[in-house]
């Protein structure tokens, strides 16, 4: 696993480069370069891309600046705290929407669940409780 991580970020995965295409029996030509997928985004294995990426974060990040200073004139004269109350409940209510909900049967198993988790837990603190109390009893009398 380390030697092909090595290999895929251009390292040797710990070996010298003349040894990592012998241990693994792979010829060094020019298809052994070429990187083989990852399951990961191909701007997080190319340097090239990760410039790219910082000046977009960059630049995502000044325009969040030029916005958020041409709201604060509007963020300053404040809405009306009954107009502010009733927008937040608004929301509040559109999100639980989204929620899902468990029925009553998945509710009960994992209501039980939970009660067995926190009893078995308890009784086994408990007991290491006890026996460290017993032995610091024993030890110091």
């Amino acid at each position: 696993m380390s030697e092909e991580r090595g290999r895929r970020d251009g390292g040797t995965g710990g070996f010298a480069p003349g040894d990592a295409g012998t241990e693994t029996g792979a010829t060094p030509d020019a298809s052994s370069s070429v990187p083989r997928p990852s399951g990961k985004r191909a701007i997080r294995r190319s340097g090239a891309a990760q410039t790219s990426v910082s000046a977009d974060v960059e630049g995502s990040r000044a325009r969040r600046s030029v916005a958020e200073s041409a709201d604060r004139p509007a963020a300053q004269k404040s809405e009306n705290i009954f107009k502010r109350l009733r927008r937040f409940f608004r929301e509040v209510i559109a999100e639980l929407r989204k929620v899902i909900w468990p029925n009553r049967k998945q509710l009960t198993t994992y209501t039980l669940v939970v009660i067995a988790f926190v009893t078995v837990m308890t009784a086994f603190i408990f007991g290491l409780d006890l026996a460290f109390a017993q032995g610091v009893n024993w030890l110091f009398g």
